[in-house]
């Protein structure tokens, strides 16, 4: 019966890095159409997210089977509690990267240059959800407190786009366009608090605290 129970903590995991994964995609795939203004690849995105949501839902039910099929050990109780905390948080970033595809569809959204690092952002923030992961599946402490500690790049990058926003605010005349663009940009900083709870999620498994 445990080697069924650790056949299915397996499978789990897998689950996990597969909706990981697909939130990384959708990242960089929302990002390319900030620059395209691609309404077909902005499409696309969306069409992850609703793979997404579907994946979030087969693990819910996977972790709950868990719960209920065994009286899991402390550590295992923590694995399913935090995977299911965690896919809660890929989710979120998976609708995010889908609200910025709608606004490149419905608003037109093409950036010609990337006056406030939106690429940076993205692909730290997506590294971090990536990391963030394999913090959880490997119950590696020290991957999930370094991406923690890049959080800090992310809100960094933030504040300096906001910064040259309200610069530019002042000075252009399409101040609907700049707002769009602030938005994207509060978009990306919070995938990186999303990956900031998974992986004090992962730093639970193996402390048995959240790090709040």
């Amino acid at each position: 019966m445990r080697t069924r129970f650790d056949d299915e903590l397996d499978e789990l995991h897998k689950a996990m890095v597969e909706i990981g994964q697909l939130c990384k995609d959708t990242i960089t795939e929302t990002t390319d159409t900030l620059f395209t203004g691609d309404a077909h690849e902005a499409k696309d995105s969306i069409n992850l997210y609703h793979r997404i949501h579907k994946n979030e839902r087969e693990i819910e039910d996977s972790c709950l089977r868990l719960l209920m099929q065994q009286q899991p050990v402390a550590t295992d109780l923590r694995v399913i509690s935090a995977s299911l905390k965690a896919v809660y948080d890929l989710e979120r970033i998976g609708e995010i990267a889908a609200d910025i595809s709608e606004m490149v569809i419905n608003d037109h959204m093409s950036v010609a240059n990337d006056m406030i690092n939106l690429k940076e952002m993205s692909q730290i923030a997506a590294e971090m959800v990536n990391d963030s992961i394999t913090s959880l599946v490997k119950t590696d402490k020290d991957l999930a407190d370094t991406v923690i500690r890049r959080d800090d790049q992310v809100d960094g990058l933030f504040d300096q786009a906001k910064e040259t926003l309200i610069k530019s605010f002042k000075e252009d005349g399409n101040p609907e366009y700049l707002l769009n663009l602030l938005m994207v940009a509060k978009y990306f900083e919070k995938i990186g608090d999303h990956a900031v709870n998974i992986a004090r999620w992962a730093k639970f498994v193996e402390t048995g605290k959240s790090g709040r």
